[in-house]
């Protein structure tokens, strides 16, 4: 199943994060704006999170509203 269909169906938010999170895990590399990575480095430390930790839960808390929309 995919993630549009999951949206399409009508599934709870719980659902949803349950399929982003249900995978195995794999590279990904991006270009982004140095104060851009700086800032979210620093937005993660003040959470005690790693700055891949808290980019896939911004991640899967965007994704998940998909529901709501």
């Amino acid at each position: 199943m995919k993630y549009s269909e999951l949206v399409d169906s009508g599934a709870t938010t719980t659902e949803i994060q349950a399929f982003l999170v249900g995978s195995e895990n794999v590279p990904v590399t991006m270009r982004i704006p140095r104060n851009l990575r700086d800032a979210a480095k620093e937005a993660a430390e003040l959470k005690g999170m790693s700055l891949t930790t808290y980019v896939k839960v911004c991640l899967i808390e965007r994704l998940s509203e998909g529901s709501k929309e």
